[in-house]
């Protein structure tokens, strides 16, 4: 189906050394997330925003549900989409699919009313269940298997996406804020759009990576149409019972959550009764299994950036500067700035550990160590104002700490991914590791709800300990985990 690119160093023109394949796709992704993270600065803020100031008026209850139920189905769907990418689309047309229905979500987000609001999120979620496991896998093929330059590679990619994240808060959330919330969510969709013309303007140097599979046969035909029959008729279903005032948000993010437990569920119980894996891929599935874990809570923790910290952002925190008076959502822009100054840091960091390269394993425990300090921080902070507004600089410094924790986890992961997972499902097993993003962001929604419920500093001191105890029990199981990962990172 695929090819690893081969091409020794020197033989093409390269991007910062690496494979040139390796910028077509870090401006796409750039672009990708240029639209999602434009959207995330804005989402929670436009419903729990009054009638009168252009939002929907949500508690936040409510709101925290449905951020919780977006941003989670954003992830899930990329399981489906890796196993469509697999056997019927290849991974570069999966791609080019995801980011045409990507961008049509924003602009049904930008028409106005409650239908295209909720139309425009599900369009979002579809699209870029295509488009984000199988763009980054396409970026682990650029690469020989012994090639010491993925994990490095892997972080320019990673820096690709932040920057993305860095531009978007700071466009669309003064556009959605200061002067309408749909013309922001239009400005992510145009954004969309240009990571389109890019992908299509540099496809020619990602010939022979992720060709479309030969033509589906008849069982997998009749899966497809199983599938999607299943899934639409379900969204039709809901969309009925929402229209006849049946189903609240809440109780559909009550249902999402089960559903995403029976999916973890069915994914990992298929992995480990199939009978077809080798006695070494069976280790490495296990290793996959851990990383899961340490995933989900890690992203429970840093995806409340989205809502619990940007509530508090808006409420809590000082919005001015020497006179200037910014949107709370610029504060959004922080971590995307840490990553553009950091990652370079940190891919050179560890090429030049070279031998003494952490494993994946310890990169995740250092993960979520700093992902509970920064909650600690932010805990201190609340506890000092006694119900004031605090300095922007609590939530700066809470922001350092989860892109350094960001960066020893989120692109190891990738990069683990790619080398871990069997061959053949490659494609499904980076699905897999977004859907440890989906659990991490329901988890962290569902934190949010809580926001009004109990005090701040009870709120983020609890978030704290989890993550550190999570820290203590990865760093337990690194040796083992190393076992099982034969040499594979």
């Amino acid at each position: 189906m695929t090819r690893i690119a081969e091409s020794p160093a020197g033989s093409e023109k390269t991007f910062f050394g690496h494979p040139r394949g390796l910028a077509t796709l870090f401006f796409t992704e750039m672009w990708e997330r240029f639209s999602y993270y434009g959207l995330r600065a804005l989402l929670i803020l436009f419903m729990t925003a009054g009638p009168e100031a252009g939002g929907l008026g949500f508690d936040v209850a409510t709101a925290g549900a449905v951020y919780g139920l977006y941003t989670s189905m954003v992830y899930m769907m990329s399981v489906p989409g890796g196993w469509i990418a697999d056997r019927v689309l290849g991974l570069r047309r999966a791609v080019l699919y995801g980011g045409v229905i990507i961008a049509l979500g924003h602009y049904s987000l930008a028409a106005g009313s409650l239908a295209s609001f909720y139309l425009g999120l599900a369009l979002v979620v579809l699209g870029t269940g295509l488009l984000k496991p199988n763009i980054s896998v396409i970026v682990g093929q650029l690469y020989a298997p012994a090639d010491q330059r993925r994990d490095a590679g892997f972080s320019i990619f990673y820096m690709g996406i932040n920057l993305g994240a860095f531009i978007a808060p700071l466009a669309c959330g003064w556009v959605g804020q200061r002067i309408d919330w749909h013309l922001g969510f239009g400005l992510a969709g145009i954004g969309m759009t240009l990571g389109l013309i890019q992908y299509l303007a540099g496809r020619r140097h990602l010939r022979g990576i992720g060709e479309p599979p030969t033509a589906p046969d008849a069982q997998t035909r009749r899966k497809l149409i199983w599938g999607i029959s299943v899934t639409g008729g379900a969204a039709l279903l809901v969309a009925l019972l929402a229209f006849q005032g049946l189903v609240t948000p809440k109780a559909l993010a009550g249902a999402a959550g089960i559903m995403l437990l029976a999916v973890v569920i069915g994914l990992f119980g298929w992995m480990f009764l199939a009978g077809s894996w080798s006695a070494a891929e069976r280790r490495r599935l296990a290793v996959i299994a851990l990383l899961f874990a340490a995933s989900t809570i890690f992203w429970s923790v840093f995806e409340q950036a989205g809502s619990t910290l940007n509530l508090f952002a808006a409420r809590n925190t000082r919005t001015a500067i020497l006179g200037f008076d910014f949107p709370a959502s610029w504060l959004q822009s922080v971590n995307g700035l840490l990553i553009i100054l950091l990652a370079p840091v940190f891919a050179w960091l560890w090429l030049a550990l070279g031998r003494r390269d952490p494993s994946s394993p310890a990169k995740f425990s250092l993960g979520l160590l700093f992902a509970g300090l920064g909650f600690a921080v932010l805990a201190l902070g609340a506890t000092g104002a006694g119900g004031a507004r605090i300095s922007p600089l609590w939530l700066v410094v809470t922001y350092v700490c989860h892109t350094i924790g960001e960066l020893c986890l989120s692109p190891v992961g990738l990069s683990a991914m790619t080398k871990l997972a069997p061959e053949r499902v490659a494609g499904l097993m980076m699905g897999a590791w977004f859907l440890s993003l989906a659990a991490g962001n329901y988890l962290g929604g569902r934190v949010s709800t809580f926001y009004e419920a109990l005090s701040l500093p009870a709120l983020f001191t609890a978030v704290a300990a989890y993550a550190m105890v999570a820290a203590v029990a990865m760093a337990l199981l690194i040796r083992p985990a190393r076992r099982l990962m034969s040499g594979a990172g």
